[in-house]
């Protein structure tokens, strides 16, 4: 059955939980396109509240509570239908997060994805993509985080290319300029430990690779305005310039003594850590000069969003993607599909199965149930639920990721449910319902044929499904009435009812 193409939201807005900053855009859609009409952005240093056991500190928790109190106000004020919100390194590392995830999703009123840095490498390309005018050749986009460092080769809005490196303008002024000590010492430790970051990546994203380079985001733009007030040219960094801004900070000797015209006080802390990082980009792979975007994640995200709503959803490019990486059966996947979701419109209310997102996983699963086979028969839905595990997913944030390689690796044989145990409510629950729904069309196209399946009538309760074939009809498939037995004894171990009339 195929999915509705919802109405786009008249506003919709996205949501960056930096590693240093948060942010937040809002759009109006009008005439096929976004208009911004407001940012907000806060300086509230997450990473630098993460100690090193991977734990949060109380400061940073209330800064960012704070924040996201004062986002979610200006969300119901402006009437936001649709928000996205993703949190990016210093939300990837920290440990025992989901009580400030809570908190946090409750004071913003919309909940929190966690995307892979890989993931957000795409969307800030595409935040890039979409904000400057388009132009022959490959672009390489440069994106200097608090906590991560992103590299994306591309053309035009199509990224080919992507890196998350684990540096950030917030972690590496931690790590050598502690105490705001500006000297020479540090500053080469601090781009050794930068070059070692870049240098596996030197031959991919190395100058041969690319016809234009940008670089997006807080320190980059930091960069540019110091360089602006100096009397360069505005949007535009050159290599000398960097080297300039390098021996500028070393001759003040301390962060306390540094004076630049264009530089925000609220970014002094972690700006010799950034410039640090900047310096090696331009020196590894071989920027002369890097022009300064405007876009950057959060904009990515609204395209993103955009994407979702008007049917150009990335995630659909990704599956059909791993369809075909994975030599799917289409016409079998196709089948399964289309009787999966023909069981949910029957049992989605006694499930509470209505969230679209139930239908998008269970759809999902039955096309890619079968990309284990690529590696083994034998447990080859354990092979696919590590696959759609830990595989690079565009468009997927990992809680989505999770839920579809929970999915598929439970649809055969006897199901391991503690797998479910780890997924965020209420999924933990809701997926056992679509586990069930998949077995049981998989079991029903065992046989591969192009046969249609008679009417089935399915009447769920609890944790019970009632499934109902025409008369005799079991009776002529004898094979199938087996597997239905056999599926009935592996559900009733987990304490799960099946029964087939």
């Amino acid at each position: 059955m195929p999915r509705s193409i919802p109405r786009v939201p008249d506003v919709i807005a996205a949501v960056d939980l930096g590693s240093n900053s948060f942010h937040m855009v809002v759009a109006r859609y009008s005439h096929g396109q976004l208009i911004i009409v407001d940012r907000i952005r806060e300086m509230v240093r997450l990473a630098a509240g993460l100690d090193e056991h991977g734990r949060l500190d109380r400061s940073a928790v209330d800064r960012a509570l704070e924040c996201l109190d004062r986002f979610g106000q200006r969300l119901k004020d402006m009437k936001a239908e649709s928000v996205r919100v993703v949190g990016t390194n210093t939300l990837r590392q920290a440990r025992r997060k989901g009580a400030f995830l809570d908190r946090a999703a409750s004071a913003l009123g919309h909940p929190i994805e966690i995307i892979a840095g890989v993931e957000e490498a795409r969307l800030i390309y595409l935040g890039v993509g979409h904000t400057m005018p388009s132009e022959p050749g490959r672009r390489l986009v440069a994106d200097i985080g608090g906590g991560s460092t992103e590299l994306i080769i591309g053309e035009g809005l199509q990224a080919r290319q992507l890196a998350s490196l684990h540096m950030g303008c917030v972690s590496m002024s931690a790590r050598f300029f502690e105490g705001g000590e500006l000297t020479e010492k540090r500053m080469k430790r601090a781009r050794l430990a930068a070059r070692l970051e870049l240098e596996p990546l030197q031959a991919s994203f190395g100058r041969s690779n690319w016809d234009h380079a940008v670089g997006t985001s807080g320190t980059v733009r930091a960069v540019g305005d110091i360089i602006a007030a100096r009397g360069g040219a505005e949007s535009l960094i050159t290599a000398e310039e960097v080297e300039a801004l390098v021996e500028v900070a070393l001759r003040a000797g301390a962060l306390d003594r540094l004076r630049l015209p264009g530089l925000n006080e609220e970014r002094l802390p972690v700006f010799p850590g950034g410039v640090a990082i900047l310096a090696e980009i331009f020196s590894m792979l071989g920027l002369r000069s890097l022009r300064i975007a405007d876009g950057a994640l959060r904009e990515g995200l609204l395209y993103d969003l955009l994407g979702r709503l008007t049917d150009e959803d990335a995630r659909v490019r990704t599956v059909r993607a791993m369809e075909s990486r994975y030599h799917v059966d289409g016409q079998q996947a196709a089948r399964v599909e289309a009787t999966t979701l023909a069981f949910l419109q029957q049992v989605q209310d006694a499930w509470e199965l209505a969230d679209p997102l139930a239908e998008l996983v269970l759809g999902w699963s039955a096309r890619l149930h079968e990309i284990g086979l690529d590696i083994s028969h034998s447990h080859y839905h354990r092979h696919g639920a590590y696959l759609l595990e830990h595989a690079d997913m565009p468009g997927f944030p990992r809680e989505e990721q999770r839920l579809l390689a929970c999915v598929v690796g439970t649809h055969r044989r006897k199901p391991n449910v503690v797998m479910l145990e780890d997924l965020p409510p209420p999924w933990h629950i809701k997926a056992e319902f679509l586990m069930v729904l998949l077995r049981l069309a998989v079991l029903l196209h065992r046989g591969r044929t192009v046969v249609s399946l008679p009417p089935i009538q399915l009447r769920a309760k609890a944790r019970s499904l009632e499934v109902e074939f025409p008369r005799r009809w079991l009776d002529d498939h004898p094979l199938t009435s087996a597997d239905l037995d056999q599926e009935a004894e592996y559900l009733k171990a987990i304490g799960f009812r099946l029964r087939v009339v």
